[in-house]
C-alpha cells in the first residue's frame, strides 16, 4: 500500500516555531497526499499588528482570537471528514499563552480564563492522528523571520523566541503522551516525497516521539 493510501484519511498537524516552514510543508504535504490544507490565520488576523506593537496589552485578545479561529478549523475537519493537514495546531496556542505569562506579557487571571475556555473547547475537538514537529533553533527562527520580512514581526526578539522554544520542548514531550509526534530537524529537511515516506514510516512505529531519519 502506498504512502498516499495510508495517510489519505488522516488528520495531520504541522507544529513548530515561527518561521520553521510550517506553511510550506502544509501546502506541499496536503497536495502530495491529496488532503485539504488548513492554514494559520495571518494575513486576515486583525490583532496581529497590535500584538507585536504592544504585546502585553493585546496578548489576551490575540490568544482568544487565535483559539477561536483554530477551533473553527478543527470543526471543519470534523464536518468535511476525510482528514486534512493543518498549519499549526490548536494545542500550540497554549504554548504561546504559557510563554507570554512567563515573560510577564499576560496576566495570570487572563491565562486562567484562556485555559478554562480551551478545556471546554477540547471536549468538542478531534485530535490529530499525527503531529509533525519542525524543530528549528531560536537563532535559525530569527534568521527566517528576518528573511521573509513581514512588517508585523519586526518587534520579535531572540529572547522571545528562546522562551517560545523552551515551551515547545515541554509541549512536544507532553502532547506525545496522547498524540504520536514525528520530530524533524529543520537543518535536515528534505523534499515532500521523502517527508511523506518518512512520516508514514515513523507514524506506523508507535505512539511516541520519533525522530525522522533519512537513508
Amino acid at each position: 500500500m502506498s504512502v498516499i493510501q495510508n495517510l489519505q484519511d488522516s488528520f495531520i498537524g504541522i507544529a513548530g516555531m515561527i518561521g520553521a516552514g510550517k506553511s510550506t510543508l502544509c501546502a506541499e504535504l496536503a497536495k502530495h497526499l491529496k488532503l485539504p490544507a488548513y492554514y494559520e490565520p495571518v494575513e486576515d488576523n486583525e490583532y496581529l499588528a497590535d500584538f507585536y506593537r504592544d504585546t502585553k496589552t493585546y496578548s489576551f485578545a490575540t490568544q482568544i482570537y487565535l483559539l477561536n479561529r483554530r477551533f473553527q478549523q478543527h470543526q471543519e475537519v470534523i464536518w468535511h471528514g476525510g482528514g486534512g493537514v493543518q498549519d499549526r495546531t490548536i494545542y500550540e496556542d497554549a504554548v504561546f499563552a504559557k510563554m507570554l505569562v512567563k515573560l510577564d506579557l499576560m496576566e495570570e487571571r487572563d491565562y486562567r480564563t484562556y485555559l478554562s475556555l480551551f478545556r471546554h473547547m477540547s471536549n468538542f475537538m478531534c485530535r490529530p492522528n499525527l503531529i509533525v514537529y519542525l524543530d528549528v533553533s531560536p537563532k535559525r527562527s530569527m534568521e527566517r523571520i528576518e528573511m521573509r520580512s513581514r512588517g508585523v514581526e519586526t518587534g520579535i526578539t531572540l529572547e522571545y523566541l528562546q522562551a517560545l522554544y523552551d515551551e515547545y520542548e515541554t509541549f512536544v514531550q507532553e502532547i506525545s503522551r496522547t498524540i504520536p509526534v514525528v520530530r524533524v530537524d529543520w537543518d535536515r529537511f528534505r523534499d515532500t516525497e521523502e517527508m511523506a515516506i518518512a512520516v508514514q514510516r515513523e507514524f506506523a512505529t508507535g505512539s511516541f516521539i520519533r525522530n525522522v531519519s533519512f537513508p
